[in-house]
């Protein structure tokens, strides 16, 4: 798709799903922070591999092995493309961003001990927190904690006193699932490398929204979810700098990441492979991989000004409903198209259940992100997050929604 013939409609028509109706609405999907729809590409991908050469991989001597082995690994290529990671082999399949943080929190975490320490921040996803905190735990490790300001946004102005000699990794995401906001992750990594730490990026928020640099990021692990970024659900990618790669302990054992196992000792395959015991999900891989590619291959350009006007158009609307409070910036600087809000004497539980009678999609609750609702004081929110997908009638239902529920709650 040029940038002279994209248009929203025409985006539009590359998801099915957009054409349905919930209790005889039209749809306005506006829960793309949690999970996206897939284009067409990404379930044709699917259904080749499905209908035409579904085999294992890697070891397949067979047609249909050795092309399902292809496609797999085109779908890492893809990923290490939509990275800009040095090569393909610092890619490893995961079940998910969840997965990936468990297994970098137990491979990392053996190099421990005593006393060391960690910098996590507030504002993050139980996902890239709960982790850690076990870790704390099970070592003895001393884990410091990265506070935020009043609109959400992470507080560096003493990040030289949390990141100390003994710091060995440093935890944050790229973007908040709740505000929206995107980490300044060169002020981090640099505070962090001066130490000798290594910085490890919950990425799952950032990737849907335009190819990611990890090179000049200058971080050390990367990680995300495909269903975030229109691609399948139950499979996700971690990126891990070669070298560090090379260093780390396996996290499961069994076929695929072997080398040679004999009675008296297993030798592990290197980089990447190391990580890939037993039989990957390929179909989800090439589906991944498919949604990456269709990512990369966006006019950018236009969809982030197009986003910016649906964006403000949002603000604006939100900001005229009275004692509505949006956490985060008011304005489309320094953000992604996530919106999370409270208003008072409504609960964000009763707002989701009225728009969704009205055919409108949204989150509602802690958003898995618990800490920072303490720190901002709040109990849940409602949120609504925007994907390439989404029109002008989608706001408009939206706003229309919450005068609604404004009415029928207050």
């Amino acid at each position: 798709m040029t940038e002279n013939l994209w248009s929203p409609q025409e985006l539009r028509e590359q998801f099915p799903i957009l054409q349905r109706e919930v209790n005889g609405q039209p749809l306005h999907y506006l829960d793309n922070a949690a999970t996206t729809f897939s284009p067409i590409r990404v379930q044709e991908a699917i259904a080749e591999f499905e209908n035409h050469f579904r085999s294992n991989v890697q070891r397949g001597m067979h047609q249909l092995g050795m092309e399902a082995t292809d496609a797999f690994e085109a779908a890492r290529q893809s990923i290490a493309a939509y990275l800009n990671a040095s090569t393909a082999q610092e890619i490893v399949f995961t079940p998910g961003t969840t997965f990936a943080v468990n297994m970098v929190a137990y491979c990392f975490g053996q190099s421990l001990q005593s006393g060391d320490e960690i910098v996590v921040s507030v504002a993050e996803h139980h996902s890239n927190f709960v982790p850690w905190q076990r870790l704390r735990d099970q070592y003895g490790i001393i884990m410091r904690i990265i506070p935020v300001r009043s609109d959400g946004s992470l507080n560096l102005d003493n990040l030289e006193q949390l990141i100390t000699h003994r710091c060995r990794l440093v935890a944050v995401t790229h973007i908040s699932n709740v505000t929206g906001l995107i980490t300044d992750l060169q002020m981090i990594t640099t505070a962090a490398h001066q130490h000798g730490a290594v910085v490890f990026v919950d990425g799952a928020q950032a990737i849907p929204h335009g190819p990611v640099d990890v090179q000049s990021l200058n971080v050390d692990f990367y990680a995300f979810s495909a269903h975030k970024c229109y691609g399948p659900t139950g499979v996700g990618a971690l990126w891990v700098r070669y070298e560090l790669l090379e260093k780390l302990p396996p996290f499961l054992t069994g076929g695929g990441m072997i080398e040679r196992v004999t009675i008296g000792e297993t030798r592990y395959a290197t980089a990447g492979e190391r990580f890939q015991a037993g039989t990957p999900p390929v179909a989800q891989a090439i589906g991944m991989g498919a949604a990456l590619q269709w990512l990369q291959e966006l006019p950018w350009a236009h969809i982030h000004r197009y986003q910016e006007r649906l964006s403000n158009r949002l603000i604006e609307g939100l900001a005229a409903i009275e004692g509505l409070r949006l956490q985060g910036e008011s304005s489309v600087v320094g953000r992604v198209p996530i919106f999370s809000f409270d208003i008072a004497n409504c609960h964000s539980h009763d707002i989701c259940h009225i728009l969704d009678e009205l055919g409108v999609a949204v989150r509602g609750g802690h958003h898995c992100a618990q800490p920072l609702m303490d720190a901002l004081g709040l109990v849940a929110t409602t949120r609504a997050s925007l994907a390439v997908f989404n029109n002008e009638e989608d706001i408009s239902a939206l706003l229309a929604g919450l005068g609604k529920a404004m009415e029928l709650l207050q």
